[in-house]
């Protein structure tokens, strides 16, 4: 793999280490929505904002098909601990009202930055292609919403419509490398909240009160069982509670809990029979508690991500040209999920979404867990994991154009 040019190699360093030090919370990235239409304002895209934090950059560039790469821009609720420099600092505020702690902790600022540099690459080259080119730099990615705003705001009426899309993913894979899938490549993912009502009262008299800390531990256990004794063992599947909010002081028994369940599957059939399941598990509870049903409120859902498999061969084929074969490999299907597929789908053309990694072999050699997406220690090494994803998303928007 060739060098990206020194002085390109200092602009985007220095973008990362901003974009890094600065993130914010899905659906308010206005900050970097900006600095996004001025970076690429500055290299001659035409820009639009589009499903609020959104922004689309458009290089037409002569006849040619049209091309389409999606970086997403935003950041998550959780405090940094990588102890760099450039560490974040930066708070923000929840729906709830809730203040705080705000960080990259999936490496969005290196999605943007890569973009950003394979549009640069772009421009300094258009004298050998032809054809144009449409990045979408789409907020919200993390509550799935982004990509959905954007197309309820018209975003294949605003731009140009591709023939095919591409995106990319940091990993905490080793840095200079490629991993692809073909076929599904990402889970559907399902959300909800789950408010357990009780009765409430005093401590030291439990039979006076309908206990919903009892009750709400009751289901997340028995939730425990779903994928363990109902999921054909051949089918992935995963259910999780990661939050629970119940009382404010300890003698008091409170009348409601509050948790959540996070779903991940591959099929269609599978995370049917098991969100049945989690329905038919809270009712059950409830009433065996003799407590009123449970109200659920889905948070989000996002759709399964498909490669589309003949262009998973020729980005296959383009990857192992630009970087070297023995740095791309083949990847299985992965539970975590993302709403890229929603853009590409509006439109029935291909997609392609990929990982580049970005941890060094000393991390990944160390007795300690590498620390990974959405980790407080997760901090992509700046290189060579800037210029493999650069270089990436150029070649491959290249080898589509005229």
């Amino acid at each position: 793999m060739s060098a990206l040019p020194e002085d390109l190699t200092r602009e985007l360093h220095d973008l990362y280490r901003h974009l890094h030090a600065h993130p914010e919370l899905s659906m308010q990235e206005h900050a970097t929505a900006e600095l996004i239409e001025q970076r690429m304002g500055d290299l001659g895209y035409r820009t639009l904002r589009c499903g609020g934090t959104g922004v689309v950059a458009v290089l037409e560039n002569g006849e040619g098909p049209v091309v389409g790469f999606r970086a997403d821009t935003d950041g998550l609720p959780v405090a940094e601990q990588t102890g760099l420099d450039y560490a974040s600092r930066a708070r923000g505020t929840l729906a709830d009202g809730s203040d705080v702690p705000v960080m990259h902790a999936c490496g969005h600022d290196t999605h943007v930055t890569a973009a950003i540099g394979a549009a640069t690459l772009l421009v300094r080259s258009r004298e050998e292609w032809g054809g144009t080119v449409v990045f979408v730099f789409q907020p919200g990615e993390e509550t799935a919403a982004g990509a959905a705003a954007m197309l309820a705001d018209g975003l294949w009426d605003m731009a140009p419509r591709p023939q095919v899309m591409y995106a990319q993913h940091v990993s905490n894979d080793l840095a200079g490398t490629i991993r692809v899938s073909s076929g599904p490549a990402m889970a559907m993912a399902d959300s909800w909240e789950v408010t357990v009502h009780g009765t409430g009262g005093h401590a030291s008299r439990p039979a006076d009160t309908v206990d919903p800390v009892l009750l709400a531990a009751h289901m997340v256990v028995r939730l425990q069982s779903v994928v363990s004794r109902e999921v054909p063992a051949q089918s992935p599947a995963v259910v999780s509670v990661a939050t629970f909010h119940a009382g404010l002081k300890e003698n008091i028994i409170p009348d409601r809990a509050v948790f959540t369940i996070n779903v991940r599957t591959l099929d269609e059939r599978v995370r049917e029979q098991v969100l049945a399941a989690i329905r038919r598990i809270l009712s059950a509870e409830a009433a065996a508690s003799g407590a009123p049903e449970p109200d659920v409120r889905e948070l989000y859902t996002f759709p399964l991500l498909t490669n589309d498999p003949d262009e998973t061969v020729h980005v296959t084929e383009v990857l192992a040209g630009a970087i070297g074969p023995d740095r791309v490999r083949t990847r299985p299907a992965q539970m975590g999920s993302e709403d890229f597929g929603a853009l590409p789908d509006a439109l029935e053309i291909p997609g392609v979404y990929w990982f580049f990694g970005g941890t060094p072999q000393e991390v990944i050699d160390a007795p300690e867990p590498t620390p990974a997406n959405h980790s407080p220690f997760f901090a992509p090494t700046l290189e060579p994991t800037l210029s493999t994803a650069v270089t990436a998303a150029y070649e491959v928007v290249r080898s589509r154009l005229a």
